[in-house]
C-alpha cells in the first residue's frame, strides 16, 4: 500500500504525529486499539486526517462492522477481565489501567469474578470481555452475570460493540500520547 500523501499540521500534536506516521508504524499503533486488520487498513487508507474528530469518527464507522471472525480474532489478544495483563507493553499497561475498577473490588469481588468468568467462557467459548474504564467492580460483575443470559450470536454482537468502545477509548490515548 502506498504511503499516505504528507499531511498539513493541524495544531493538534497528536493528530500531527499519527498523520505523519509510515504505513507500518501507523498500522503498529492501531492495531493496539484494536486487532482487526481490516479496521487498521481502513483507517490508514484515509489518512490523513484533518481533525482529531474525523479521525474518532472514522475508528468508529469501521469498528461498527465488526464481523464474527474478527471479533474472535481480537479477543486472542485480550487477557480476562479481573487478570492482569504482564508485559511493559504500551497495550498491557493500557489493559491494566482500564482494568484498575475489578482488582479493586476486594478478595469476595474477585472470587465471583472467577467464577462468573469460567461460567461465561464454559458457555459462550471465549473470555468476557466488556469496556471496563470507569466503571465499578459491582458494576462489571453484574453486567457479566447478565451478559450470561444472551444467545451466542446476540453475545458475539455485544462483545463487538465493547470492543468499539475500547478501541476509540484507545484512540484518543494514541492521539494524546504526543
Amino acid at each position: 500500500m502506498p504511503e499516505p500523501p504528507t499531511p498539513r499540521p493541524t495544531g493538534d500534536p497528536g493528530l500531527d504525529r499519527v498523520n505523519a506516521l509510515s504505513s507500518p508504524a501507523f498500522r503498529d499503533e492501531f492495531a493496539r486499539c484494536l486487532n482487526v486488520d481490516r479496521w487498521v487498513e481502513a483507517l490508514d487508507a484515509e489518512r490523513p486526517f484533518a481533525t482529531r474528530e474525523a479521525l474518532l469518527a472514522a475508528a468508529d464507522a469501521h469498528a461498527g462492522t465488526l464481523s464474527a471472525d474478527e471479533v474472535d480474532a481480537a479477543l486472542s489478544r485480550h487477557p480476562r477481565i479481573g487478570e492482569k495483563a504482564s508485559g511493559e507493553d504500551t497495550e498491557s499497561r493500557w489493559s491494566r489501567g482500564e482494568q484498575a475498577a475489578v482488582t479493586a473490588g476486594g478478595r469476595d469481588t474477585e472470587q465471583a469474578f472467577k467464577a462468573a468468568n469460567a461460567a461465561y467462557e464454559e458457555r459462550f467459548g471465549h473470555i468476557y470481555l466488556v469496556c471496563a474504564s470507569g466503571r465499578s467492580p459491582e458494576d462489571l460483575l453484574a453486567d457479566l452475570q447478565a451478559r450470561l443470559g444472551n444467545d451466542p450470536e446476540r453475545e458475539k454482537a455485544v462483545v463487538g460493540g465493547e470492543f468499539r468502545k475500547i478501541a476509540l477509548l484507545r484512540v484518543e490515548k494514541v492521539l494524546d500520547d504526543a
